[in-house]
């Protein structure tokens, strides 16, 4: 048999070198493929959240544009609400007629979150069934799917109205007597008798005084020592506001806001949340607005008002200067008003006046089953003058909420609706075009050729039409957030 050949050293060096050439090219090339696995990797992850972020802003916005429709939806109809009271006066006035007296407002907007729930999602429906009694399945065009709305509408005109400030003399000299009516009672003592955050004191008066010199148009300083007959005082209105470390001028113009009068000289922290915004989270029971028509609604005030407004028209009254008698007043305004569930107590303003007096329906109540003291006021017709039982100012405080993937998306929208000169709904042009459209008049028409003559005719017609006021109401104030 042959031997194996064997191979050189120098063969063997070669097949060597060849083979380790050969695991570096291929250690080389594992490298270069995880380098590329890497780099994709990490485009990859940046595409994805670049891709996810791109994706949770579209739906974000998307959400965010379908909350605030819905609540401008909650809006609209909550001032068809509004405006519809008085046709739900009507359906009930045989009832007042027995009693031989004239149907009050019905105040229907504190319920509006169960009378709109038939337009509102699967919860809001089934509240409404429960209330109304009525199946919505029957109906048409109602609830709402992707979304819910909250609503609450506030009757402005159940406030102190800060803005009569810029009115004329006679309601500079009203609102002062209600505001010190307002900070009256002894209980509120210790609010003016220590600093506030300036480190400054500041009494009910300069307060009183503040408040209104800042809405009124002149320079002149107001005095609501309103024992005096014109109530003006003398000096330079801003003077204070010029020595603070940041100084400002007064607007000497109308509120535009709430929020403004926390530029007012003594308005700090306890002042708004004890006599402005006692609960940031529950506007209807603020006590002080900047919206109102002048006159205060004795139906849907809160007692707290109710007790400034008659401090106001009478303040040597017992109520006014006792503690007892004061808690027994607002006790008393409580307990009447629950046991008539909500409806209104006064039917006009004299049987407000009356119930003071111990008079009436309500009077007996206060004044021989609690206790209350009869109240004289300085002028019954005065007094009477300056309160209503029918409001015509509202806010209306409407969120949107469209829930998603781990979060919830809200739109909230507060609008201030004046309807003093709103008319009557009507049936033309359908009953949402009526309300939300330019006054009373009826659907669009298909225009027809015509000379520039009647084309201008019909163009003032149309402007004349969309100035006419609304059966929805004016909007006076708009804020979405």
């Amino acid at each position: 048999m042959t031997a194996p050949v064997r191979k050189s050293a120098s063969e063997s060096s070669r097949s060597r070198a060849r083979a380790k050439r050969r695991r570096r090219e291929q250690g080389i090339a594992l490298v270069m493929v995880m380098g590329a696995i890497a780099v994709l990797a990490v485009m990859l992850a940046d595409f994805q959240d670049d891709a996810s972020a791109e994706h949770a802003s579209a739906t974000a916005d998307r959400d965010s544009v379908q909350a605030e429709y819905i609540a401008r939806s909650a809006v609209n109809l909550s001032r068809l609400l509004i405006a519809t009271e008085p046709t739900i006066r009507q359906a009930v006035a045989p009832l007042f007629m027995l009693m031989k007296k004239t149907p009050p407002q019905l105040p229907v907007w504190e319920y509006s979150d169960r009378l709109l729930g038939a337009f509102n999602d699967s919860d809001g429906t089934k509240d409404f069934a429960r209330t109304m009694g009525a199946d919505p399945a029957l109906g048409k065009n109602l609830g709402m799917a992707g979304g819910r709305f909250e609503v609450k509408i506030v009757d402005e005109d159940s406030k102190i109205n800060a803005n009569l400030g810029a009115s004329n003399d006679i309601a500079h000299i009203r609102l002062a007597k209600e505001l010190m009516g307002l900070m009256a009672p002894p209980q509120f003592n210790p609010l003016f008798e220590q600093k506030d955050s300036t480190g400054n004191f500041h009494d009910r008066m300069a307060i009183c005084q503040a408040v209104i010199d800042w809405a009124d148009v002149d320079e002149r300083q107001f005095s609501c020592d309103t024992a005096t007959a014109t109530a003006q005082g003398g000096g330079i209105e801003g003077s204070w506001y010029a020595q603070l470390q940041k100084p400002y001028r007064m607007k000497n113009a109308p509120y535009d806001s709430l929020e403004e009068l926390r530029m007012v000289r003594g308005v700090g922290d306890d002042f708004w949340s004890t006599f402005i915004e006692p609960d940031a989270t529950r506007p209807d029971k603020r006590v002080v607005t900047v919206w109102g028509q002048g006159k205060v609604n004795v139906n849907t005030a809160n007692a707290q008002t109710l007790l400034g407004l008659v401090c106001a028209g009478a303040p040597l009254a017992e109520i006014c200067t006792d503690i007892t008698q004061a808690q027994t007043f607002l006790m008393g305004v409580t307990m009447a008003r629950g046991i008539t569930m909500g409806a209104p107590l006064f039917g006009n303003a004299k049987d407000f006046v009356s119930a003071m007096k111990g008079e009436g329906q309500v009077g007996p109540l206060l004044t021989k089953l609690l206790g209350m003291k009869p109240v004289k006021f300085q002028s019954d017709s005065d007094f009477a003058n300056s309160i209503t039982t029918e409001s015509k100012m509202f806010s209306i405080y409407a969120v949107g909420v469209v829930k998603g993937y781990k979060r919830e998306t809200r739109s909230a929208i507060h609008a201030v609706v004046d309807f003093r000169t709103a008319p009557a709904v009507s049936g033309g042009g359908g009953l949402l075009g009526s309300l939300l459209g330019g006054g009373t008049t009826g659907g669009a028409t298909t225009p027809t050729p015509a000379s520039t003559a009647t084309s201008a005719a019909n163009a003032a017609q149309d402007f004349a039409n969309a100035m006419k006021p609304s059966t929805g109401g004016t909007i006076v104030y708009y804020r979405i957030d």
